[in-house]
């Protein structure tokens, strides 16, 4: 190859690997430019807590309530708000008028005692939008079973459950709705363990039906994909909600209540001496005066809540409307609101044999976790917390959802 020939070459070559390079930063400067969005406004400007009060950071997402509701306490906070906005769009529920009125369908005159979760949905199912007088629209058809009204009558269980399906099972003969589907979208409501012996027998009930409980354990016949656990919720509370009180909270771990279960018959043995675990072998005494009880719930960080003769314990209720942290120790138990709210974010979640390492493991627990779960605490409470006429959250309204759920699992 000649000079002249070589030179030609190398300026060709030299001008191919400059278009080449031109070209790349081109495609680098566009691909840049397009794949990054310009930065926009926000319809809204809120604040989300990220790890404690005064640990914020901006994010696009609602404003007002929206900030508080739609947070990290729920496992999916926008699936969670895209759903319950149309549950309350579209939800409806057919309530059998059939039944003895001194049986079915009533709700206790005052809502109060260990059954008030049972008696606020009986009345809050009538005065909720929900409820449609047109079967066909239906999603859900209601069987209006009071077991809390029979057990006030003296009703035996015996009696109760033989009262309970030749009610069922003249509702199956005279409706069409429940052969449609044998009985997948029907469902009852019943609180404390009273309900749940009553129709445990009942195998129609137990297997097709949607069962809304209070004792929402794996060994009494629970089915979590399809029952709804219903949370204990002894109303009304003697004292107003607790919360950004943290430093009153000068105590680890409080209890008080009577030995019915084997968990509870081991927390007092091994820490009724403790002199940081506020634990106490019996139900604290009105003559040591007034909301003594009730009072030491506002000055505890944690509140245990072993179960009771069912897995169940109103004492989780109380823990979270008075702000101290609930201490689950429960095997077997599928917390209520289990599938929306996520427990780990307001609460310490253990197994019955963690007793032994219990205050250990509370000690473990820094102040700023400890902050950051009372927090979450108070955003939950209005979960918690039964109303007449129910209130948008509250404790109906996520029992409507947790139903709403599992409506859509039913084939016709």
């Amino acid at each position: 190859m000649t000079g002249k020939q070589q030179s030609w070459f190398f300026s060709l070559r030299g001008s191919l690997l400059f278009l080449a390079i031109l070209t790349l930063l081109s495609f680098t400067y566009l691909a840049l430019r397009y794949s990054t969005p310009p930065p926009q406004v926000s319809k809204f400007s809120v604040t989300k807590l990220n790890d404690a009060p005064g640990t914020r950071k901006e994010e696009e997402c609602g404003g007002g309530e929206e900030e508080e509701l739609y947070s990290d306490t729920f496992h999916s906070p926008r699936v969670f708000k895209l759903n319950y906005e149309e549950m309350e769009k579209k939800f409806k529920v057919y309530i059998y008028p059939d039944g003895d009125p001194n049986t079915f369908y009533q709700t206790p005159r005052k809502l109060t005692g260990k059954y008030s979760s049972e008696g606020y949905f009986f009345q809050n199912i009538r005065e909720s939008h929900f409820r449609t007088d047109n079967p066909d629209e239906a999603h859900l058809f209601f069987i209006p079973i009071s077991c809390h009204k029979m057990r006030g009558k003296g009703t035996s269980y015996e009696n109760m459950t033989i009262i309970v399906q030749n009610y069922v099972e003249g509702l199956i003969s005279k409706y069409p709705y429940w052969n449609r589907t044998l009985g997948a979208d029907h469902f009852f409501v019943t609180c404390h363990d009273v309900g749940v012996r009553a129709t445990e027998g009942l195998e129609l009930l137990v297997k097709n039906s949607i069962r809304a409980v209070c004792s929402p354990s794996y060994d009494v016949g629970f089915i979590p994909h399809k029952d709804v656990a219903l949370p204990q919720v002894l109303q009304p509370f003697a004292l107003p909600a607790g919360g950004n009180d943290v430093e009153n909270r000068t105590t680890l771990g409080f209890w008080a209540g009577h030995r019915n279960s084997k968990i509870r018959v081991i927390l007092a043995r091994v820490w009724e001496n403790d002199t940081e675990l506020d634990i106490s072998n019996n139900r604290i005494s009105r003559a040591t005066g007034h909301l003594v009880y009730q009072k030491r719930f506002y000055r505890s960080k944690f509140c245990i809540c072993p179960g009771g003769s069912q897995v169940n314990s109103a004492r989780i209720a109380d823990s979270i409307h008075y702000g101290c942290i609930p201490v689950i120790l429960s095997n077997y138990y599928d917390l209520p609101f289990n599938d929306i709210l996520d427990w780990n974010k307001f609460a310490v979640v253990l197994k019955e044999k963690d007793v032994y390492q219990l205050k250990q493991i509370l000690k473990n627990i820094s102040d700023a976790e400890f902050v950051k779960l009372h927090y979450n605490l108070v955003k939950v409470q209005k979960h918690f917390q039964w109303n007449s006429p129910p209130i948008t959250f509250d404790a109906f309204h996520m029992v409507m959802y947790d139903l709403w759920l599992r409506h859509h699992t039913i084939k016709y």
